[in-house]
């Protein structure tokens, strides 16, 4: 098969399993965004966050709770990165230096994911899962729920309430983005992606030779990658 065709059939594959689940998932997004019901993590997290998610917000409000929620992420992961030389799985790595760690911080937060590092032999275990991970997924969730305050916006033509941003914040990110990443992950471990927290490995190569190898959990932030269209990935080779 030549690459053009292969091309062409995988676009068309694309383009055909989109036909087939935009309704029912966009059916499902409508419910869970507009739903008067919360879960029981989701109470949990609101209280462990002081949010009250059934208070509407306009959008001044709606606006501080991005900027707010993007800031204590940027510092949060920022600290990570510098701290990682003394965090456990740090895999012997040492702290990433003062304007990389910020540049990634800003990159991952603002779901740009500008990757300016080789992940395999920067990051250890806890940044890049505790991290970059996390980031992949809460970053996504902030710019659904923008979509959605923005889609209220112009729905909601005689009143200025935009919903609650910590409401579509969770909600996204527990009713949508853990479970269509859990599924994913899962696929990608049956084929044969690597999810451990092991050290690294002298790999032997075909063609003779060694190559250095180091596992970690690949197969859960690859998937979260792809799902929330993150650009950062765990090797370089992304």
């Amino acid at each position: 098969m030549s690459p053009v065709l292969a091309g062409v059939l995988q676009l068309l594959a694309l383009i055909g399993a989109l036909a087939l689940v935009y309704v029912p998932a966009g059916d499902y997004m409508a419910r869970v965004y507009s739903s008067k019901k919360h879960l029981r993590v989701e109470k949990w997290i609101y209280k462990s966050i002081g949010a009250d998610p059934d208070a509407e917000m306009r959008w001044p409000a709606y606006l501080r709770g991005v900027l707010a929620f993007s800031a204590v992420s940027v510092l949060f992961l920022y600290l990570l990165q510098r701290l990682q030389g003394v965090l456990p799985g740090s895999l012997g790595f040492s702290s990433v230096n003062p304007a990389q760690s910020f540049d990634t911080a800003v990159s991952f937060v603002t779901n740009t994911n500008w990757q300016s590092y080789y992940g395999e032999q920067t990051m250890g275990h806890v940044v890049q899962t505790a991290g970059l991970a996390v980031q992949n997924f809460v970053s996504a969730a902030v710019g659904i729920a923008v979509a959605v305050a923005l889609v209220r916006g112009f729905a909601r033509s005689r009143t200025g309430q935009l919903g609650n941003f910590w409401a579509d914040l969770v909600r996204g990110t527990v009713r949508i983005l853990v479970p269509g990443a859990v599924i994913a992950a899962v696929i990608l471990v049956a084929c044969g992606a690597i999810q451990n927290f092991s050290g690294i490995h002298e790999v032997g190569q075909f063609m003779g030779g060694s190559q250095q190898w180091n596992g970690g959990a690949v197969a859960s932030q690859e998937a979260i990658k792809e799902l929330g269209t993150n650009g950062g990935g765990y090797f370089n080779a992304n």
